[in-house]
């Protein structure tokens, strides 16, 4: 059982022991930092918008963090199930001073999180973050008196209201999508994406077939959106001759597409076609992190833009996009960000973003994939050990590799010409993640194999 509290908010399994699994107390204290962090940033009364995806543990999470709140004098506008995307656009919406998310995202069921907003609707900075972690550690709130309590008000129109800004977009063309007459099956997975995806794809007249659309959080496989996850939508595509397939994790913010003969598309090529899409409309900058395929940058050079990578983390892509003034970005998990619409990833606007161009295209999902770099990417978890250092680890792993081109802005990337390989700790679970690419397999375990016996080396000497 774990729990992981780090700026970006607070994740681990419910039950167990306070302090080392997300317990009621961890929340209520949690939310309690937050709130009190948040109303010493401004002089107004402060309003927080709260939404969860379907988990099991969701409504009981919710109540305790609303009630924290409001003992906090903060009100609160509860929108209830509902996705990553729309929570962030509802406080922008509501014109709110924050807002809190309550969805683990890609972990399996006995899993929770508060996910943590600004009045932007965007993730709160590192610098808010250590802010708040302070006042966690202190226990440092300051509730109010019975004459100052908080209100809670229920809002049912956020996700529809999410929908229709989609659908004013001027890169989302309706029409088209509606005389191409797709047929699509959708993986909800049994969260908040059962609800939403398909409600969109109603609006935008295209046949749907669900699979794992009931929300009730209990996860029908894995949630994380991974062709080893998704064997019963390949069933369901073939098996309705489908035009493609969607999947979507439990929160909605990443997305996979598979195609007609019920091979995924793979989730770093949602953010690669998307961006080829945009970029055909809108010339800018394009971002994605830095454990992203390099077909999006093969991509912008073909297009004649810029490509710029950042740290591994929404934030950070967001931050980086800001800079640059891009005009999409985005991370190779399936998650797409247009500033257009809201900083923030969102598989609802992709979705409606490669509908519009297939249709436009005329074209299947399989000969599009077909217009991309072809290249094969490795991803494996190291399992971290409380007797290693890991920075030193990765230090280590960086002296090794130090006459290629080597980036430690996010734990350590090496870009070979033909290759990269990128390790990093994981900001939800006690591991490290390692990322490889390559134009082939055998490439990429040659490289992998390299690694390896540098974290061997490392530990032999430890």
């Amino acid at each position: 059982m774990t729990l992981i509290a780090s700026v970006s908010g607070i994740r681990g399994t419910i039950g167990g022991e306070v302090k080392n699994n997300l317990t009621p107390v961890d929340v209520v204290a949690f939310a309690a930092a937050y709130g009190s962090w948040l109303t010493s940033t401004t002089n107004t009364a402060c309003t927080v918008v709260v939404g969860r995806d379907a988990r099991i543990s969701g409504p009981m999470v919710q109540q305790l963090v609303q009630q924290t709140l409001i003992g906090l004098g903060i009100n609160v506008i509860d929108v209830g199930l509902s996705t990553t995307p729309t929570v962030e656009m509802e406080v922008v919406r509501q014109h709110a001073q924050g807002g809190i998310i309550l969805t683990a995202s890609h972990n399996p069921k006995q899993w929770n999180a508060l996910k943590l907003l600004n009045s932007k609707g965007e993730f709160i900075s590192s610098d808010d973050g250590k802010a708040l972690m302070q006042n966690l550690e202190a226990q440092s709130y300051d509730f109010a008196s019975v004459d100052h309590l908080g209100t809670i008000a229920t809002v049912d129109d956020a996700l529809l209201a999410h929908i229709d800004a989609i659908l004013a977009l001027d890169l989302v063309d309706v029409d088209a999508i509606q005389r191409a007459q797709f047929s699509v099956v959708v993986d909800g997975v049994n969260s908040s994406g059962g609800v939403a995806v398909p409600m969109l794809l109603d609006k935008l007249g295209v046949k749907t077939t669900k699979i794992h659309c009931t929300p009730n959080g209990h996860f029908p496989h894995n949630p994380e959106p991974l062709r080893e996850h998704l064997t019963d939508l390949t069933t369901a595509v073939l098996d309705s001759d489908a035009h493609l397939g969607i999947a979507v994790d439990p929160d909605v913010d990443r997305l996979v597409f598979m195609d007609e003969k019920g091979m995924l598309f793979g989730e770093e090529y949602t953010l690669v076609t998307c961006a080829d899409y945009v970029l055909a409309h809108h010339k800018g900058d394009v971002v994605s992190n830095l454990s992203s395929s390099r077909a999006l940058a093969d991509l912008a050079q073909q297009h004649g833009v810029e490509y710029h990578a950042s740290a591994v983390g929404e934030v950070h892509v967001v931050e980086k996009m800001k800079a640059v003034n891009a005009v999409v970005g985005g991370e190779g998990n399936g998650g797409i960000i247009l500033p257009k619409l809201h900083y923030g990833r969102d598989a609802l606007v992709g979705i409606a973003l490669f509908l519009s161009f297939l249709a436009k295209e005329d074209e299947t999902v399989s000969n599009l994939k077909k217009r991309y770099s072809n290249y094969v990417m490795a991803k494996k978890k190291i399992q971290l050990s409380e007797a290693w250092d890991t920075d030193a680890l990765l230090l280590a792993v960086a002296d090794t590799f130090k006459n290629e081109r080597v980036t430690t802005i996010d734990g350590v990337k090496i870009d070979f010409d033909d290759s990269w390989i990128h390790l990093r700790k994981s900001n939800t679970e006690p591991i490290i993640r390692l990322y490889a690419e390559a134009q082939n397999n055998q490439r990429i375990q040659a490289q992998v194999e390299k690694i390896e016996t540098a974290i061997a080396a490392f530990v032999a000497s430890a």
